[in-house]
């Protein structure tokens, strides 16, 4: 297997697209103004027609390099058929919109992750994010300037229309190519991988080559994300697959024992939270007591953000 090496995810540059296995693309994505650098979408061919994987920002400079990409590899963009989506973030639906213009191609993704009902029973993006930081019991001041901070760098457009938005598992035929779409909540809560039955599995943002994965947003009673997820990777274990394919970073082998690592590493955080945590407490000081990446008082509010919303999804698994 042609890999998106660790080398190349560890290094500035965008790489180039590699073909996984016969047929299939990793085809890196640009991300203009974002520390993420680049997301990776996947180009699928079969028998009746081109099948996408993700659709980067709904930015010029992402369209275009994507549509370079695809010519490049010797295809059109006109030739795609359907879209998946892992889930509703800006950096994968974006330019899925555009692609159905082109190429009248239908969309897919995961039930609770479409837009619609999404607004109608959690609210939109920002506002599950401040009635998350809310919970957390930060103080009025510092929260109202973390949610300042988001509304100006994660303001965008919650308007794409689904044509499929499946709740349980579903296989979508493409002559002798399935994909079978695998409700994996954890990271959002529609969260959704795809696994193509020749043996690879599309995992979006739930299970990267390396580092843990983002909780959801908890703004909801009865929300509970690192339940979601170790149920998800559990899923994802059983599935069989021999290649990842994820969103951001490199495809991998050795897809069981990554689930197994991601998964002790996310029961470690509950326990470490469970004793950490005292009666009353909230992610607040919380969070200031957790180990992170860096020490709380050398990070920058963004991260601070980041981190206080994960503490309390961690501070939610201990409670119930």
């Amino acid at each position: 297997m042609h890999e998106l090496h660790a080398a190349s995810y560890h290094a500035r540059q965008v790489p180039e697209y590699t073909e996984v296995v016969e047929g299939v693309w990793a085809i890196p994505v640009p991300l203009s103004g974002s520390a993420l650098r680049y997301v990776t979408v996947f180009l699928i061919d079969t028998a009746d027609g081109l099948v996408l994987v993700d659709a980067g920002y709904d930015h010029p400079s992402c369209w275009q390099s994507f549509h370079r990409s695809v010519e490049s590899i010797g295809h059109r963009v006109e030739a795609i058929t359907t879209v998946f989506l892992t889930h509703n973030h800006p950096d994968h639906v974006g330019f899925a919109d555009h692609l159905r213009t082109v190429s009248r191609a239908q969309i897919v993704m995961g039930r609770a992750d479409d837009f619609a009902t999404m607004r109608r029973e959690r609210g939109g993006f920002l506002q599950q994010l401040r009635a998350a930081l809310d919970l957390t019991g930060a103080p009025p001041d510092v929260a109202d300037a973390m949610y300042a901070d988001a509304v100006a760098v994660a303001v965008h457009a919650e308007s794409l229309r689904l044509d499929h938005a499946p709740a349980d598992e579903t296989a979508f035929r493409f002559g002798d190519v399935t994909l079978l779409a695998v409700p994996t909540p954890g990271h959002t809560y529609g969260h959704t991988v795809y696994f193509d039955t020749r043996g690879l599995v599309f995992t979006g943002d739930t299970m990267m080559a390396e580092g843990p994965t983002q909780l959801a947003i908890v703004s909801r009673p009865d929300d509970d994300p690192a339940a979601d997820l170790f149920r998800s990777l559990a899923r994802i274990r059983a599935l069989g697959a021999t290649i990842a394919c994820p969103a951001h970073q490199y495809p991998y082998r050795e897809v069981a024992a990554r689930v197994d690592e991601l998964t002790a590493f996310h029961r470690g955080e509950v326990e470490a939270v469970r004793e950490l945590v005292d009666d009353g407490d909230t992610a607040w000081p919380l969070a200031q007591r957790m180990k992170w990446p860096r020490p709380w008082a050398e990070l920058g509010r963004g991260s601070r953000r980041f981190h206080l919303v994960h503490a309390l999804a961690l501070l939610r698994a201990v409670r119930r």
